[in-house]
């Protein structure tokens, strides 16, 4: 199975600068790349993963890297082939939370085409068994890409996940990395001084400088 890892080598994680600078946000994502690439050789299927990536980067992945300066869209779907009958899935590398297990569910699916759903309407993964999707990965994607495969015939399901579901974009995502993971993602935040601050109000985001 072919699998790709989109990656915004350019400017990553832009909504993160409240809380990260524009260096701190291209280590903290090739972290969480680094994090889903070892996660995904993890699930000890049969994968040629490759990261396609708007640049080049610092640090290289344990993964072949390929360079496209083009929007995610796009890029993608350069890389689908509409006749194919190899599997392809597509796995966002962001996923700081995800785990062989969770994605082991997706690999196993007998679903001809799966989507795995993101928080606010994203679409964090998808696997393709055939060709024929194209994908589009602005605004409500997750809708988008229901009605572009019903628009061409495509069965699909999706899959419930929460590790999966769950991208980090935002500050307050920081939070679930330091709760529910123990990977280079995790290690890099404690290392930049970040913490969980217990009080009574719940559980909140700190950070010693």
């Amino acid at each position: 199975m072919r699998v790709l890892v989109p990656f915004d080598a350019t400017d990553p994680k832009s909504r993160l600068a409240p809380v990260l600078d524009s260096h701190e946000r291209q280590a903290f994502s090739q972290a969480m790349l680094a994090d889903v690439v070892e996660t995904l050789r993890a699930t000890e299927r049969d994968l040629t993963i490759r990261v396609v990536a708007t640049d080049e980067l610092s640090r290289e992945p344990a993964a072949a890297v390929e360079v496209d300066d083009r929007p995610l869209s796009p890029a993608i779907d350069a890389r689908l082939d509409p006749t194919a009958t190899e599997p392809v899935a597509v796995v966002m590398a962001d996923l700081a939370l995800a785990t062989p297990a969770a994605l082991t569910r997706l690999f196993d699916s007998p679903a001809p085409l799966v989507f795995v759903p993101g928080l606010g309407g994203g679409t964090n993964a998808i696997l393709a068994r055939h060709g024929g999707l194209e994908v589009d990965y602005h605004g409500l994607s997750i809708a988008d890409h229901r009605r572009g495969a019903e628009r061409v015939g495509l069965r699909w399901s999706e899959l419930d996940s929460f590790r999966l579901a769950m991208d980090i974009d935002e500050p307050d995502d920081l939070l679930e990395v330091l709760i529910h993971t123990d990977g280079r993602a995790r290690t890099w935040l404690d290392r930049a001084g970040f913490g969980i601050d217990v009080s009574a109000a719940g559980p909140a985001l700190s950070r010693d400088r």
